[in-house]
């Protein structure tokens, strides 16, 4: 059984180029435009990094990760990262 999650419609004015892009990019995975522009935002709405993920960016930002990285293994990797 579905439970309808009540709507709302909403306008918005969008450039044109931008527009023909979506519909493009909707059409070549089968959905509406609606329905791709919808499960846009909700994944930009309700994607939220992790605890470890947040921390991630800080040291990248933080330039701790600096230097090339051994991906050759995921022990190697780590190593090369200093974990």
């Amino acid at each position: 059984m579905e439970i309808a999650i009540p709507k709302k419609a909403q306008s918005f004015r969008l450039p044109v180029d931008l527009i023909e892009r979506l519909k493009q990019m909707a059409k070549k995975q089968n959905r509406s435009l609606n329905n791709f522009v919808e499960c846009a935002l909700l994944d930009i709405a309700y994607a939220e990094p992790n605890a470890e993920t947040i921390a991630a960016i800080e040291e990248a930002k933080a330039g701790k990760l600096q230097g090339p990285l051994d991906v050759s293994s995921v022990e190697a990797m780590y190593k090369s990262m200093g974990l």
